[in-house]
């Protein structure tokens, strides 16, 4: 049906219907014509090569993970964990921030997205998060800080659950999906299994009109009654979506809603910081970050009353001050 639901209706509604009429509303609008329109997880790192001046770690599964690397190698490293289905460059505004305040900043590219190998398999998370072990065990990163948004936040979550005890100072998780997104027994209040089917209809029948209408609205809370949208944040979320692989992406929203992470949020003993839009039409917040602070040993919960899932993009400069202030604690 067509979203043409009052500003009144969409107030009241809860969180999950607000994704849920969200979605319904992406895979429902007319096409507007345009013109820009079975192996080991446990990988190791290999190798490093040179590609065109780019920096790549290739995995024992021979998957080549392509990173950026930034900073003083003698400084305090902070790994970034981005979300879904973008590419290390949506970090672009915490990665020059922290190397400006002196930090050694790192991020990535997962598996089948942005410039990293477009391969068949291993989009779960225990890929993404033996991936990320190959980058810092090759790196040799310690006393490290990882940043985690979206789906980038259950990547970095496992990671440091199973592979970073010894490696890891802090955890940071920004509109994160843990503990689980899906409505299940045990978690009544996620959402349904239709909604992830409608995402994967959408990405199969016209990603990237799907992808220009996810950033146009729910992503950045750019359909919201006065918001002013930025086209170049909308063309950026687009050009880093479809530079990846489709079947990493349609393989990828079963990585990010199915997965339950409640186990290794109670594993996790390094303080970690959970931030988390108010707003948050992707990722509700009372079925994600509130129960997740629960599971956590360390953690301390902030909500940004208003604020988009796309807040890293939409307001830096809050989210840059917080976590400067969590990291340097």
């Amino acid at each position: 049906m067509p979203f043409i639901t009052s500003v009144g209706r969409l107030a009241s509604a809860s969180r999950r219907n607000i994704l849920a009429t969200t979605l319904l509303y992406t895979a429902s609008l007319t096409v507007r014509s345009t013109s820009a329109i079975g192996r080991d997880a446990k990988t190791a790192a290999l190798s490093i090569g040179k590609n065109d001046g780019a920096t790549f770690v290739t995995t024992s599964d021979g998957v080549q993970i392509f990173y950026k690397d930034w900073g003083p190698r003698s400084a305090q490293p902070i790994v970034f964990h981005h979300g879904w289905p973008l590419s290390a460059d949506d970090w672009d505004a915490q990665m020059l921030f922290f190397l400006g305040k002196g930090f050694r900043v790192i991020a990535h590219d997962r598996r089948g997205h942005g410039r990293s190998s477009q391969v068949g398999d291993g989009h779960d998370m225990d890929h993404y998060a033996a991936d990320v072990a190959a980058l810092v065990e090759h790196l040799d990163l310690r006393n490290a800080i990882h940043v985690g948004h979206s789906t980038g936040g259950g990547e970095a979550t496992r990671y440091v659950a199973r592979h970073g005890r010894d490696r890891v100072a802090k955890l940071v998780l920004i509109g994160a999906v843990p503990p689980l997104m899906l409505r299940t027994e045990s978690n009544p209040g996620g959402l349904p299994l239709e909604v992830f089917d409608g995402l994967r209809r959408r990405l199969a029948a016209n990603r990237s009109q799907f992808y220009f209408e996810f950033a146009s609205g729910p992503f950045y809370g750019y359909n919201r009654p006065g918001a002013e949208a930025s086209q170049a944040a909308i063309w950026n979320w687009w050009r880093q979506g479809v530079t990846g692989s489709s079947k990493a992406h349609y393989d990828g929203i079963k990585a990010f809603s199915e997965t339950d992470f409640s186990e290794d949020l109670k594993n996790i003993a390094v303080p970690t910081l959970v931030l988390h839009g108010g707003d948050d039409q992707i990722v509700p917040v009372a079925d994600s970050a509130q129960l997740s602070v629960r599971l956590l040993k360390r953690g301390t919960l902030k909500v940004y009353d208003l604020l988009p899932h796309g807040l890293c993009t939409t307001h830096p400069d809050i989210v840059n001050a917080d976590l400067l202030k969590f990291v340097t604690a």
